[in-house]
């Protein structure tokens, strides 16, 4: 329950209006600014409470996201939006004490020798907007907040209107465990989005597409307001010559066909050796049907989430194969959707593509893999390196010469070797795009470093160091001496 530092306020109505938005941060703003300094066992017991409103109800997540999918299994929603949130908050629950102590930084020579001291201090910014995509609709709001609150803010969270099952979960219980000046939940659709991200918020952090990413940017330079935008893009996969090719494969479908590929570090296209581009293509295959013996018709493969962007899908396909591409369908059972979830899509693996293709211009966000063969490693690097950067970028293989060959040629927002967005799983290593594909970072103590302000602390000498470094007027000798000891090459 809310803590008793707290004052409970009614939750947000849907669709509020800008004057309501406002008036929640203002609620957020005056309860922390009365709170301050809070001691950590508050954030602790914030993390608690987190946690417990997805233990005690991570059934109905599942069911909300089934729902809001047409067609997603619980296994799945467990593992890839409840139990990486829950990892998440535990995370920074067991290492806050850790990661909230002041640092001690060496003082400007010989200040610390006369007396001086220097720190950096971390504080809680204030209130924290999340705006969260429609993929993992659950993680994408709670990963972050487990930064937020670690790092002792107050946050409005804004769900997507496209899991509005999901959207109105939180809606309803939050309110349950969270003070309206801890934790508030926005609904509603472009228009709340928009009006949204204009408040004058302290951080936002923004999960989605690259267009909507400009779009805030530009709404929060208004209020000079520090965004940490991950947008995605299209992560690249190198596979060299020493690469296991079964076992590439094996991986390459797990990290692909998860949540039919709706992941923002999903693999978006191959980079294979020529000699190798039809071998690996039988190895897809045969592990799609070893994964998903009957994909179309079983439980564990997840629908796309709409009618538009099945359209949109649809579309990039027809586009390929319009220009030339060879499309390649792989359905293990070769069975249409079952009626209740029509809008399951099979892996169509495109081969010829070219850079005119709509597949070989946007981020793909769906199960469709473009294989693109290059003479070698070399090549494979150059062509990464004329498009954006990616917020991920995979290696395949075994030769270490080669694996450095692509992680110091190329740059990505992160890297996983050996296999496909296991990086973002590791909740030690920061996250985050690099250009086209975001900016800033969080997870573990990079989140609570994003999401803090690092004040710098410096206690001076009882000395007159003034005079001492000849700072003190009127100058004269003393400081010609000073500046002449520090002129020196």
């Amino acid at each position: 329950m809310p803590s008793t530092a707290t004052t409970a306020h009614p939750p947000l109505p849907d669709d509020a209006a800008p004057a309501q938005l406002r008036a929640a941060l203002e609620v957020q703003r005056a309860g922390f600014l009365a709170s301050q300094p809070e001691p950590l066992s508050v954030r602790k017991d914030r993390l608690g409470r987190a946690v417990a409103m997805l233990v005690d109800h991570a059934e109905a997540f599942c069911a909300a996201l089934d729902e809001d999918f047409g067609g997603r299994s619980r296994q799945q929603s467990m593992l890839t939006d409840i139990v990486p949130s829950l990892s998440a908050l535990k995370h920074a629950r067991k290492h806050l004490d850790a990661w909230a102590r002041d640092e001690r930084r060496r003082p400007l020579f010989p200040l610390g020798l006369l007396g001086g001291s220097a720190r950096v201090s971390y504080q809680p910014k204030g209130v924290v907007g999340v705006i969260a995509p429609w993929n993992y609709p659950v993680g994408m709001v709670m990963v972050p907040l487990a930064g937020v609150l670690a790092a002792g803010n107050r946050a409005m969270l804004k769900p997507s209107e496209f899991t509005p099952r999901v959207s109105a979960l939180f809606a309803r219980l939050v309110p349950g465990l969270f003070a309206g000046d801890e934790l508030a939940v926005v609904t509603g659709g472009a228009a709340v989005g928009q009006a949204f991200s204009a408040l004058p918020f302290d951080h936002l952090i923004f999960t989605g597409a690259t267009g909507i990413g400009r779009q805030i940017m530009r709404a929060a330079a208004a209020n000079l307001t520090p965004v940490t935008l991950e947008l995605g893009g299209k992560s690249p996969v190198i596979i060299g010559q020493s690469a296991d090719l079964a076992r590439t494969a094996e991986r390459l479908v797990i990290g692909k066909m998860m949540n039919a590929g709706q992941t923002c570090l999903a693999p978006d296209y191959l980079l294979v050796p020529r000699n190798r581009e039809l071998a690996l293509i039988e190895e897809l295959k045969g592990a799609v049907a070893r994964q998903y013996p009957d994909l179309l018709a079983g439980n564990d493969y997840t629908a796309i989430v709409s009618d538009r962007h099945f359209a949109r899908l649809t579309a990039h396909v027809e586009d390929a194969r319009a220009k030339g591409a060879e499309v390649i369908v792989v359905n293990p059972a070769s069975r249409s959707p079952a009626p209740a979830s029509g809008r399951k899509m099979p892996l169509q693996i495109l081969r010829n593509v070219t850079g005119e293709m709509s597949v070989m211009q946007e981020e793909i966000f769906g199960p469709l893999l473009p294989v693109v063969p290059v003479e070698d490693t070399r090549a494979a690097v150059a062509y990464v390196n004329a498009r954006d950067r990616p917020l991920a970028l995979y290696y395949f293989g075994s030769d270490r010469a080669e694996e450095q060959q692509v992680i110091g040629g190329t740059t990505s927002g992160g890297v996983t070797v050996n296999d496909v967005i296991f990086h973002v799983a590791m909740d030690d290593l920061p996250f985050g795009g690099i250009g086209c594909s975001g900016m800033g970072n969080y997870h573990g103590r990079d989140g609570f470093k994003t999401f803090s302000h690092a004040r710098a602390i410096y206690r001076q000498s009882p000395l007159d160091v003034a005079r001492l470094a000849g700072l003190k007027p009127p100058y004269g000798a003393w400081a010609d001496k000073s500046i002449a000891r520090d002129l020196k090459k």
